[in-house]
Formats: C-alpha cells, sequence, structure tokens
C-alpha cells in the first residue's frame, strides 16, 4: 500500500483528555448537587426524574463501552506481544474491567486509561501513538452518547423546573447557556474526532470549526428550549412525543442498514441510540448522499418545533408568560432557521472539501469504508513505515460523515 500520513497523538490530544476527565467528575459533581437541592426541598418528582436520567445515561454509556472492549480484546493489536504497550484499559484483568462496569466506572476507567498511555507517547516519547488515539477516539465517541443521553434531557429538566416554579436566578441563566453550549461544543469534538481520520486534517481552520459550532449551536438551543416549554404545560406527554419520535427515528435507522457494532444486540443498542440522539440533533450513519436525508430530518424537526410552540402558545399562563412568551414564540423558530442558514453556509463556503482528497485516493476511501483490517500499513511523521492500528468504528463513521452531500 502507499503510504499516507495520519494524524499522531500530540499535546492537543493529552489535554483533552485531560480536560475530559475533570468535565466528567464536575459533571457527577453537579448532579449530585442538583440532586440534593431537589430532595432536600422535597422535589421528590424531579429528583426522581434527574436520578432516572443519569442512572440511565450512565448505563447506556457503560454497555457501549464494555461491548467495545469485548470487541477489541479480540484483536491482536491488544496482546502486549502485538503492540509492545500492555494490554487494554486494566492490564488482562478482564473481570475488574468487568466489575468497573457493573459499578458504573468503566467510562472513568478509559479517561484514566487514554491519560496514562497519552503521558506515556506526549512526553516520554515512547511508542503506541496509534494506540493512544484509538482509546480518544472511543472516549469522543462515549462523550457524544453521554451528552445526549444524560445532558440534553438534564437541560430541558433545568428549564422546566424554571417555568413550573416562575424564579429564575442569574445563575440557572447562565447554567441554561453553559450547558447548551457544552452540548454544542461536544458535537465539535466529536467532528474533530472524525477528522483524524482524514490525511488532509490540517485544511480545517478556526474559522469553519466555528461556523460548525455556531450552526449546532442554533440548532439544538430552539430544539431543546421548544422541548421544555412544551413540557412547562403538558407534562404527561412528554414522554408519548419522545416516544413517538424515539421510535420513529429507529425504524429510520434500521432502514439505513447500519453496521457500527460487532453484534446484533450491539447494532440495535446503537440504533436505539442513534434514535435518541436525532431526537435533539442530526448526524449521518450511513453511506450515500445525506443531503436528502438531512433535508428530511431539518423538515421534520422544524415543523415539530412549530407544533410544540403553537401547543405551548395555546395553552400557556397568559399572565405568568406575559413578560416573554411573544418574544420567545418569535425567537425560537427565526433562532432555528438561522442555525439551517449558518449549516447551508457552512457546506457551501467553510467546509474543508476533505472529499475532494478522497475521491483523489479510492483506496483509502476503501480502508476508510469497509476493511475488517485491524492493522494497516500507513507512514508515521517521519516517513516511517509502520503498522498502525486504527479504530475500525470511528473511521467508518469518518467515511460516512465525509461521504458524497
Amino acid at each position: 500500500m502507499e503510504s499516507r500520513t495520519f494524524s499522531r497523538y500530540s499535546w492537543i490530544d493529552f489535554a483533552f483528555s485531560v480536560v475530559g476527565v475533570c468535565t466528567l467528575l464536575l459533571d457527577w459533581g453537579s448532579d449530585l448537587w442538583l440532586a440534593k437541592e431537589f430532595y432536600c426541598r422535597g422535589d421528590l418528582l424531579w429528583f426522581g426524574v434527574l436520578v432516572g436520567l443519569l442512572v440511565l445515561s450512565s448505563i447506556v454509556v457503560q454497555m457501549f463501552s464494555w461491548f467495545w472492549f469485548q470487541y477489541d480484546k479480540e484483536l491482536p493489536a491488544f496482546s502486549g506481544e502485538a503492540t509492545g504497550v500492555g494490554s487494554m484499559f486494566c492490564g488482562n484483568r478482564v473481570k475488574l474491567f468487568c466489575l468497573l462496569h457493573v459499578l458504573q466506572l468503566g467510562f472513568l476507567c478509559r479517561h484514566i486509561s487514554a491519560i496514562r498511555h497519552g503521558f506515556r507517547v506526549w512526553w516520554r516519547k515512547e511508542e503506541g501513538s496509534d494506540y493512544a488515539i484509538y482509546l480518544t477516539h472511543d472516549l469522543s465517541m462515549l462523550r457524544l452518547i453521554e451528552t445526549f443521553c444524560e445532558s440534553a434531557p438534564q437541560l430541558i429538566l433545568m428549564i422546566y423546573v424554571m417555568l413550573r416554579t416562575n424564579k429564575a436566578r442569574t445563575v440557572q441563566f447562565v447554567s441554561v447557556a453553559a450547558s447548551t453550549t457544552s452540548i454544542a461544543w461536544m458535537v465539535v469534538d466529536y467532528h474533530r474526532s472524525l477528522r483524524s481520520f482524514l490525511p488532509d486534517k490540517a485544511k480545517q481552520h478556526w474559522g469553519s470549526s466555528l461556523m460548525y459550532f455556531l450552526w449546532n449551536l442554533l440548532l439544538i438551543g430552539p430544539r431543546v428550549a421548544a422541548l421544555a416549554l412544551f413540557s412547562s404545560i403538558l407534562p404527561d406527554f412528554i414522554a408519548l412525543h419522545f416516544l413517538l419520535l424515539w421510535l420513529v427515528f429507529v425504524m429510520w435507522v434500521w432502514q439505513q442498514r447500519t453496521n457500527f457494532m460487532d453484534s446484533a444486540g450491539g447494532e440495535w443498542l446503537y440504533r436505539a441510540t442513534v434514535g435518541l440522539i436525532w431526537y435533539f440533533s442530526w448526524f449521518n450513519v450511513a453511506e450515500g448522499r445525506t443531503l436528502g436525508r438531512s433535508i428530511i430530518y431539518h423538515s421534520f424537526i422544524t415543523v415539530d418545533v412549530v407544533v410544540l410552540l403553537a401547543t405551548w402558545w395555546g395553552y400557556r399562563d397568559r399572565v405568568q408568560t406575559k413578560a416573554y412568551g411573544l418574544a420567545l414564540l418569535i425567537a425560537l423558530p427565526l433562532t432555528y432557521l438561522l442555525g439551517l442558514l449558518f449549516k447551508a453556509l457552512y457546506y457551501c463556503c467553510f467546509h474543508p472539501k476533505l472529499l475532494r482528497h478522497l475521491e483523489r485516493e479510492p483506496r483509502l476511501q476503501e480502508d476508510l469504508a469497509g476493511s475488517d483490517v485491524a492493522f494497516r500499513d500507513f507512514s508515521t511523521q517521519d516517513g516511517t513505515p509502520a503498522s498502525q492500528l486504527c479504530n475500525q468504528r470511528m473511521a467508518c463513521h469518518a467515511a460516512n460523515f465525509y461521504t458524497n452531500r
């Protein structure tokens, strides 16, 4: 195979790993603090909803982590003889790693493992750059899953509480804004991880990344706000709304014949999770032209947002919402449409056009999209051919994401 240059582990990757574990611990602390606040105030319903979201999100993330560990430990890349960097995560102590997942600590263990191996590669200049990058790719996907399984629903709950109590302190507004920004940033981080599979990664400039962040922020924000407004006047129907749309999205994912996981059970877990993510935001999961699918999705979500806002407007408390009701009714649809405009502008003017490079090298696209080989001969930065471990799961996602639009 011809030599090709893929990105190596850098201090930026190490910094993202450190920040990732810090934000994870901070998120756990803030969740426990919020749950304590609800419980001490006697808001047992909200306390139960919050705890339910935390438990469900943790279980989903731990299941993905465990599935991937089961798949990857069969690869020769994860034996000490093959890589020279030792076995994955907790050495050969598979039972210990299983126990950590049962205790909901598998995700944290992955973060710590990524920091440990990243430090060896970046600071000590030891071998195993591809191995460290492999870990960060999985963490990026797991953080995305956690974001939409926990952070997005929790954000709806926060706004719902503010609306129902008709009380909002400055710190609550700041928290809502920070949470929305964090969700959009996590999508950008996922996008950054995908781009590392493409040889011309450097073509993605800060302007392009900023535009990518902005249109995600402008689309996710109004969507979450509309759901919170609807739940504030018809709280008993928001679960039904989610269930109906989630079933539709899961069937749509199934119709696209995804093959992200290596087992039937794992694949259905993935499809169910994609259905949940699509409830808030769009991302491509299958090969082929995505423009048509994207138009269908955004048209559907736009209509759904309008219906949610119209329902809220009709059933709202006119006295309680007098100060902000009309402003929200106008601002939220316009913000969503502005997000769609920014998205179109991104693909017309700011997209790095990485596909053109793949089209010039069709053999690379085949590697990314369908190869079953765990080790491939790629060139390292110093030009020395080496057998580099490639995260096939994320590579397939990269191939799908950068397909023809």
